[in-house]
């Protein structure tokens, strides 16, 4: 993580071409290096899930239809998808200097799946509410974090008493790391445990997804 963590941070003051060509044998070592890492996380979180892949990204930005024309992130990252249709949810890692956290959740669910989702919320937010209150949740994600939208979507009331819950479009838990943590001999089981406080929450947004509103299996 060091050696990554000295790459990512000259390359945030150089993000051209030029000296990313220069020093693209540094890179290759570097990425060898991470894909054992994230390899190495996916195996063991493998003991405890079922895991369909594992997606590393690139580091190469795609400058077409974005304001930010840099080549290139400054940051490694790594995505852990569970096995669909009946296990929802999906992992994510990101190591960045000052910027480094485990998360995951439901970044953008498909139309009908955040129906499904927010019609549970209506009939009743007890379980989701007693997840997200529970000590373990809270001691490594604090709170359900993602977007909103601004006012009660179209077909719900804006004063049921779960409407914050009703709002949201994303719902996403994360762990920050400072780079102390992430490079202390500590950090691969931290984030393995961070990963693993997430089932809970994914495993009940598993049951509302493979169910229908009578709570029939759709699978």
């Amino acid at each position: 993580m060091k050696k990554a963590f000295e790459f990512l941070t000259h390359l945030k003051e150089n993000n051209n071409r030029e000296w990313f060509t220069q020093h693209k044998s540094e890179y290759d070592i570097i990425v060898k290096e991470n894909k054992v890492f994230f390899n190495q996380i996916y195996q063991e979180l493998q003991e405890y899930d079922q895991l369909k892949g594992i997606h590393i990204f690139r580091i190469y930005n795609d400058v077409r239809f974005s304001k930010n024309k840099t080549p290139y992130k400054t940051n490694f990252g790594v995505g852990y998808s569970r096995s669909k249709p009946m296990l929802r949810g999906g992992y994510y890692i990101q190591l960045e200097p000052g910027n480094s956290f485990v998360g995951g959740g439901f970044w953008g669910p498909e139309a009908k799946d955040l129906l499904r989702i927010r019609k549970e919320f209506e009939i009743s937010s007890t379980e989701i509410e007693k997840i997200i209150a529970d000590k373990t949740f809270i001691q490594y994600f604090g709170e359900l974090k993602g977007d909103s939208v601004k006012t009660a979507p179209r077909g719900f009331d804006k004063n049921h008493p779960a409407i914050d819950l009703i709002r949201k479009k994303q719902f996403l838990v994360m762990r920050k790391f400072t780079d102390t943590e992430v490079l202390s001999d500590n950090f691969q089981k931290e984030v393995l445990l961070t990963l693993l406080a997430m089932r809970p929450f994914f495993d009940y947004m598993s049951e509302i997804l493979t169910t229908d509103m009578n709570g029939e299996p759709l699978f």
